[in-house]
Formats: C-alpha cells, structure tokens, sequence
C-alpha cells in the first residue's frame, strides 16, 4: 500500500501533526525520505510546501504527503521514516489505521482437485477484529458450511464444485474482495516426480551469475491442497520478510552470493526446492573493437574449497561457450562526463513581438534541477541578438573533450527548412535568419569540441516563418552519435504556456521537470515526458514533444563527472564559469549620525540581482530611519517605482522569498537590478539615508556613494561583440586570459562553491566527487555573506499543471509573426 491510498480523513490528521510539531515536522519528514532518492524533495519543492500557509486552508504537510502520494511511497516506508524521526504520536496513530484497515494477506489461490477429494481455499485479511468473511461461487453467496469462513472446504469434492470463487471480507460498511480462485478437477493419480505426499514442484529456482548493483530475481511455484506457503533460506538461513514465491533483490551485493532454496509447506506437506548458486561478478570492459559485445570480458568470484574464492574470466576459452548457454545478465558500462555544463535563455519582454510569462519561471526551475546533477548553470533572461551570440560564445568556452554541453531555450522562435532559429527580443518584427540565431550552427560548433553529449531543449514554436525564404547552410554535422534533441512541439505546430496571474511554467517544463533527474538515458527520460505530455487532457492533440537523437551509449544527465577525464584546461574553464556567478561582498557601512546599514546581494539569475539594505544599529535618539538606494549607473535596467520596497513581491522578485536570505527577521528595503549583461563599466549608487530624531520634526539625509564591481555575468561583457578566435577550442584557454583579482583565484579553488556563494567556505554545498568542477549548490538563489548574517538559502518552486485544473483557453503560445 502507497500513501495515496490513505483516506483523506487519516491525511488530514497526519497534517496537522507534522504541522504543529516543530520538533519532528514536516520538514523532518522532508529530510527523513530523502535517504530513498525517488522521494527526495528538491529545494523548490519544500519552499512550495511552506508557501502554503499562506493559504487560509493550506497545509505543508499536506502538501508533502501529496507529492510523496505522487510517487508512489510506500506505507511501510512512510512509517519508518516517522520512527526514524521519533514522531511517537504519528506513529501511534498510523500504525492503529494500518491495523484498522482491511487489507488481504493471503489470496485463495487455483486449485486442481480430484472427484471424492478435498478442496480448501483460504483468505485472510488484516484488520480490526470481528472481519466477517463471506465466500461466492460466480454470483452466488456459500451459505452452508464453512461459507463464512477464512478456510472454504469442498469436501467431498465434486465436478458441480468446480468454478471461480471469490471471498468478500468485511468490517461494518468497510469491505474488500479477494482475487478469483478457479476450482478444476482431474483424473486421480498417483504422486508425480518432484512430489511429496501431494505437493508438487512446478518451478525450481535457477542457478545465475549476475553483477553488483543489478536485481536479482529466484521463483518457486508448487501445486498443493491446501495451498502452500513459502521460505526462502540464504545459506541455509531463513531470510526474514521473504516469503512468497518469488523473492526479489533490487540491488545485489557480494553479501549475495551463495545458495538459495526455498521451503514450500501447508498443514499436512513440505518439501524443499533444488539449490541455486548465485555468484556476483564485476563487470569490465576491454576496447578492442568498440561496439562489439563479444569484446566485453566479465570476471566474477566463486566460492571455492575452503571457503576460499576462485577468479574466473568469460575470455577463458574453455567458459566462453558455456557463458553464452546460461544467457548472462546484459553488460552494462558506466559512463561519466569530463565536466557538466549548461546554458539556460529565456526571452519574455520582446520589443515587437507578444510578451511571454513562463520563461522566467521554466528557466529559474531547470537551473534549480540541472545544479543538482552538477552542472555548471549559467541562466539569462531577455538577450539581444548580440547578447545571446555572446552567451553561445562564452558556452561554448566551457566545453571540451568529453564535457556535456545543455542549451535550453525559451520564448519565440521558427523552424525553416529543417533548422530551427532562436528569436532575440529586439527582433524585428517582420524578421529573418539573420535577426535570430541558428541552432544548428551551435550544434556545429558543439561538436568541434569533442563534447561527450549534446543536448538541446528548445521550448518555442516550430511554425514556418513566411518572412524568410533563406535556407541557412549550417556547417556540416559529424557522425559522433552524442546529440540529442528535445522539442517542446512537433515540426510546423507551437508551444504553449499557461496564462496565469503569477509564477507558472510553460507546458514542456510543466512535465519535463518531473522526469529530468531521473538516471536514466536522455532519450529514455525525454519519452517518458512525451508519454506523460500524451496523456494531459488540455496538450493532447495540440502540442506533442518531439524528440530526435542519434545517441547511441547509455548517456544520462546524471552520469557523474571524472576529473581523470578532464583536460589541462580543466582548471581555467572552471574560473571562467566561476567569474560569470561572483556576487558582490556584503557591505556594512558607518554614517556619521552613528548609524551601520548592511548592504546585501542576491542573485535571481546570472544577469538580475537584488540588492537589500537594513539597519543594523542606530543611536537611542534616532526615532525612525531608512536606507534606500539611488543613482544607479544608467546601464542596468530599474523599476523605480519598484525599488527600496520592503518584500521582494513589491520590488518584482517572484522568486525569491525573504526567508532564504540571512536573517530575514531584520526588516529590509529591496531593489532589482535586471539586465546586468549591458553593464558597461562598474556598478555605482548611492545609499541615502532617512532619519529623524526623538526631539526634532524634520528628516534628515547622508549619502555615501558605492561602488561594488561588475556582478555576475556583467563581468563577460555580453554586450560587445567576439572576435573570430574565440571560437577556436577552449583548450586554448588560460588562467592568465581571466582579469580577475589574486584573492579570488585563492577562494574558487579552496572550497566547492565559493564562486558562487562565500557560504561555502563553512560546508554548505557539497560535492558528489568532492571536485571543484561541480557546484552542486541545489535549488538556492546565491546570495553574498556579510560579517554580520549567515544563513542557508532556499528557492521557490513554481506551480505546475496539478496544482490547478486548467481550460484550453488559459492557454498563450510562444508563437508570434
């Protein structure tokens, strides 16, 4: 049984339980799951549950049980966790439904009968006590007899018993059924082979030789009556919580080796299955003729006498022939990536053309996703055509032998002649190929490094563009099977977003963010999605994900990243990557009057920044006083209505939440900065401070002018164009192209992350191989440390297609001519 299958009276009482203990909540449970993987919940989704409180009738916890609900978590699992988090109250409650809950433990199974003989077929449920069991022949209730009973006995049997049989068992108004059971009957005879006294083994275990990491599976199956029951035994040790006909291990172990057999018994017969030998072997792999299966050695142990282990190899000429007679497992081979990168674009406010919504919020949602999985996430709303050709530049800086390069794309775009084009927002509005950005000729460019995998996700319609009747000759693509292309819509139809009043993701990401983290093949991800986009009532027959690749290896997004893999230019492609995520130093700063403001920075994305400014101290005579920013460099683009606003919400920041900044109990005043790629020199403003004192009526002001570099992706200079050489190969890259000061070299490489946050040097962000290439820093918006404040930082999840029912007619498209 799986959460989902809890009723919505236990659901909400659990709720309130995990909501108003603040000891062992919600968010302990959030953490406690998280030891299975397909239950953990990434950063967005948690805040997502919190922001429920916000609703007169939400509920976090509630929240959490429906996404665990959504993935299928087990009761037992559930439960566990609870215990593990020592919520005694939980436990007690959710143990007394479980047992309250009518639940069949033993199915009646077929039976084959002979004339004069016996029959029993047996139910049992769990439940409260007093079940009441009521047996059916077809549609007929067994009145007489053991009819109302667990155990129904035919006896002495007879052809008019023969049939399909049903057990109804029942509790009040609560009742359940049982599976059918068919009744046969066949000629008396005496014990067959493989018998004992009456019980019969159908299906033996099998011998196998599997590797660590894959399932293994051994069945049983015996012929008896009354049915049999089985135990499976592991070394001649009965195996606790195994005791059905087929026992399964997920994830096998050296600790699995040995012999298996199971006991097969009932009230009046038992007997034992044949013994199986299961070796465990590790899988090698020998590149002689890549591609060929015959070229893959598999060197496994066995136990030998003495308890000793004996290497064996599948090259021996003497076992090649008998590998092939017992079918071995399939050879799978790890792959891994030289380094994991990823550029994200979202355009929303286009100049001639339809303004979109979603981008922001599918952007901000991938980069939150794709930072998990290691990969270093440059994201970036609202390019130019110059700006968006810089970015590909830079990304392509990145790239290198065996790296994995992601281009994702939202907002406006055309498909002409088999190429598909990326439209900037200061298209024209009657534009052409040379307005827009081919993404074939990226790919071209891609391959040129010897990348390990390609992948493109274009989230824009795909529509003919009437305008230009230019076919674009991209460079000549090479056979290197690695390239994988994932389109939010079919060939000459569009893509759609959903028109809401706040954050919400388009259609693609709406189902791609689901599946993406799972460790499976791209291509096997990416049809999932198309699968689950099928079957969405308001996308069927409109927009269908397409997907073309040519991958030919077991490539994933999550396949871990080798630095034995990584090239010499290893190190400067992770400062490059490093100096575009470099948020400004908190600033304290000391007015004459006595008071100290603290100055925070905090990133949206690469190219949009928040600026916070509190008052930390102030003198006893000083009644009331405020800090807001002004005279900012002319570059960068300002809501003035919205700057020094005291919520994020107010100052346009839909994503950010004031509890993932450092001490968000300090009353703050908030200002985003947007477009920070057309910042031409350093960033400069001036804090102006209001106060007034106790004794006087007047305010009064100091200034003090700030200065705070180039943030963030300002420092690549988007804005001008490159020149040719920088698309030769980023092994050309050094250390020494990089105008950075010494004492940043010092902080990027002493910890994981701290290009990205100085949290890092306190353990916040790990890595899985514990390399300075991958800055896992999941699901937080970067934010600067100060003297003062320290904290951990969190995102908000943007809503998707369940959390509301949506019509047709909610819906915009990405297509605009």
């Amino acid at each position: 049984m799986t959460v989902g299958s809890l009723s919505e009276q236990v659901v909400d009482r659990l709720s309130q339980m995990l909501d108003n203990n603040t000891s062992c909540g919600w968010r302990h449970l959030a953490d406690a799951v998280a030891e299975q993987p397909q239950f953990r919940c990434s950063e967005s989704e948690l805040t997502s549950c919190s922001l429920q409180v916000l609703s007169t009738a939400g509920s976090p916890g509630r929240a959490l049980l429906a996404r665990l609900a959504d993935r299928s978590c087990p009761l037992d699992f559930l439960l566990h966790c609870l215990r593990k988090m020592d919520h005694q109250e939980a436990v007690r409650y959710l143990t007394t439904t479980l047992a309250e809950r009518l639940q069949i433990t033993v199915q009646p199974q077929n039976q084959q009968a002979t004339a004069g003989g016996m029959v029993v077929l047996t139910c049992r449920a769990s439940g409260p006590p007093g079940l009441g069991y009521q047996w059916f022949r077809g549609k007929d209730e067994i009145l007489d007899g053991t009819g109302n009973t667990p155990e129904l006995v035919l006896r002495p049997s007879a052809s008019a018993h023969q049939g399909h049989y049903i057990c109804r068992v029942h509790h009040g108004g609560d009742f359940t059924f049982s599976q059918w059971a068919h009744v046969g009957f066949v000629q008396a005879a005496g014990p067959s082979p493989g018998s004992a006294s009456g019980l019969r083994i159908i299906l033996q275990p099998l011998s196998q030789a599997v590797s660590e990491g894959d399932s293994l599976v051994l069945e049983c199956s015996a012929e008896a009556n009354p049915p049999v029951q089985y135990e499976w035994y592991h070394n001649a040790v009965a195996m606790a919580g195994h005791e059905t006909r087929v026992l399964k291990i997920p994830c096998v172990t050296t600790a699995h080796r040995g012999q298996y057999k199971c006991r097969i018994f009932n009230l009046y017969h038992e007997a034992y299955s044949d013994t199986a030998t299961i070796t465990i072997g590790e899988k090698q792999f020998i590149d002689k003729c890549p591609g060929s299966i015959n070229d893959a050695s598999w060197v496994g142990t066995y136990p030998g006498p003495d308890s000793q282990e004996v290497e064996w190899s599948s090259y021996d000429p003497g076992l090649h022939q008998l590998q092939e007679m017992v079918n071995t497992p399939p050879l799978v081979k790890h792959f891994y990536a030289a380094d994991k990168v990823a550029l994200l674009i979202g355009n929303m406010n286009y100049l001639y053309h339809t303004r979109l919504c979603a981008p922001i919020a599918d952007v901000h949602e991938l980069t939150n996703l794709l930072r998990q999985m290691d990969f270093k996430v440059v994201s970036l709303l609202d390019l130019n055509w110059q700006e968006m050709h810089s970015a590909v530049t830079e990304f392509l800086l990145l790239l290198d032998k065996g790296v994995y390069g992601l281009l994702y794309f939202a907002g406006h775009g055309y498909e002409n002649y088999g190429n598909s084009f990326m439209v900037p927002i200061d298209a024209p509005s009657s534009y052409t190929s040379e307005h827009c950005l081919c993404v074939q000729n990226i790919l071209t460019r891609m391959q040129e490094k010897e990348t390990g995998l390609n992948v493109l996700l274009l989230d824009m319609c795909r529509k003919r563009n009437l305008y230009d009747d230019v076919i674009v000759q991209p460079g000549l693509l090479k056979v290197t099977a690695n390239i994988v292309f994932g389109y939010a819509t079919c060939a000459d139809a569009e893509a759609y977003e959903v028109k809401r009043e706040d954050v919400s993701n388009g259609i693609f990401i709406s189902f791609l963010k689901r599946r993406v983290c799972e460790d499976e093949k791209v291509t096997v991800v990416l049809d999932r999605v198309a699968e689950d986009m099928g079957r969405c009532e308001i996308t069927r027959g409109r927009q269908a994900l397409e997907l073309r690749s040519n991958l030919s290896e077991r490539r994933s997004l999550t396949d871990q990243i080798q630095t034995a893999l990584c090239s010499a230019s290893h190190s400067a492609r992770n400062l490059q990557w490093a100096v575009a995520n470099v948020l400004p130093k908190s600033l304290c700063l000391r007015f004459d009057c006595g008071v100290k403001v603290q100055l925070g920075f905090a990133a949206e994305f690469s190219n949009i920044m928040v600026i916070y400014s509190r008052i930390l101290e102030k003198p006893e005579e000083i009644v009331s006083c405020c800090a807001q920013l002004t005279d900012f460099t002319e570059d960068v683009d300002i809501d003035v209505k919205k700057s020094n606003q005291e919520t994020l919400l107010e100052a346009g920041s839909l994503l950010l939440v004031r509890e993932t900044l450092p001490s968000p109990e300090v009353p703050s005043l908030y200002t985003r900065i947007r477009c920070l790629q057309r910042l031409k020199r350093d960033l400069t403003f001036t804090i102006c401070l209001h106060y007034t004192y106790s004794n006087m009526d007047d305010e009064v002001q100091e200034r003090q002018p700030v200065t705070v570099g180039k943030p963030l992706v300002s420092k690549l200079n988007l804005h001008e164009p490159r020149p040719p050489q920088a698309h030769s190969d980023s092994s050309s890259i050094s250390l020494d192209s990089f105008n950075v000061p010494e004492s940043f070299y010092c902080a990027s490489f002493g910890s994981a992350s701290s290009a990205r946050s100085h949290h890092a040097q306190s353990g916040q962000i790990s890595s899985r191989n514990e390399s300075t290439t991958s800055f896992r820093s999941a699901n937080i918006p970067e934010e600067t440390d100060s003297t003062c404040f320290d904290a951990h930082q969190r995102v908000v999840a943007s809503k998707s297609l369940n959390d509301t029912k949506y019509k047709f007619s909610d819906m915009y498209n990405f297509h605009s001519y």
